[in-house]
């Protein structure tokens, strides 16, 4: 990623701490005091973050015509769920649109917290997808997360890149693992699964999955995964026999 944002001109480019939370510390108690024009744009805990993302929302209905059913985002800070649930409060949908909340193991600091009964920081990030790197989401997410229409999920690194796979082999789309995370959820019926005791998930639900991730990707890390996970055999031999699920509308951000 700094190699790309030298490429693309950046004047400057600072990398700082092992995660988000400890290079926006460093930004707000070293850089700006030393530039007084210096502008702080914060990752995703901000109403105007919020209102962004929250666009997307109002782009899916326009373009569905109508409510979705379930919505699967991922979760680093929370700043994408926030601006979905903004939306689907305006709409006054709380009863009728479920929302996915997908963290993976090592980068799960709202299931955490949610476990926990309250906000809570994790001491470090393990995971591999790097983009869902904060330690701690915002209080709002938190909120958020605690209604009935909000699911927690927590899925292995392993699972995230098999999600990779299967979007690049059946889709043509190659995302990092904040995405990959996202695509199991389509296969062996496992969103049934999750939501049985509150939805009835048949082929006539709308659900939407946000393909929204950065660019931590390649195709050389693409096959690293694929050949980890399933060495000659192909990807549709791997997942086997597939339950047919719902109608899937994938959206790319």
């Amino acid at each position: 990623m700094v190699k790309q944002l030298w490429a693309m001109g950046a004047k400057a480019v600072i990398q700082h701490g092992a995660c988000i939370a400890e290079a926006q510390e460093y930004i707000q108690k070293v850089l700006l005091p030393q530039d007084l024009d210096g502008i702080f744009v914060p990752p995703f805990d901000h109403p105007d973050i919020w209102e962004g993302n929250a666009t997307m929302m109002r782009e899916i209905i326009e373009q569905l015509g109508e409510r979705p059913d379930v919505v699967v985002c991922s979760v680093g800070g929370g700043g994408l769920l926030n601006g979905i649930m903004q939306v689907i409060d305006e709409k006054k949908w709380n009863d009728a649109v479920e929302v996915l909340a997908m963290e993976t193991e090592g980068a799960d600091s709202l299931n955490q917290s949610l476990e926990a009964g309250q906000l809570i920081a994790l001491p470090h990030i393990t995971s591999l997808a790097t983009s869902l790197g904060a330690v701690k989401v915002s209080q709002k997410t938190f909120d958020y997360a605690q209604r009935p229409n909000v699911t927690s999920i927590v899925l292995s690194d392993a699972e995230a890149a098999r999600g990779c796979c299967l979007l690049a082999e059946h889709e043509r789309l190659m995302v990092e693992l904040t995405v990959g995370v996202n695509v199991p959820l389509c296969y062996g019926g496992l969103l049934q699964r999750v939501l049985e005791s509150r939805k009835v998930v048949d082929e006539s639900c709308k659900v939407v999955i946000v393909v929204c991730g950065g660019n931590d990707i390649s195709v050389e890390m693409l096959m690293a995964w694929r050949t980890a996970m399933l060495g000659n055999d192909s990807m549709q031999e791997h997942i086997g026999h597939v339950v047919p699920g719902p109608e899937t509308t994938t959206v790319a951000a």
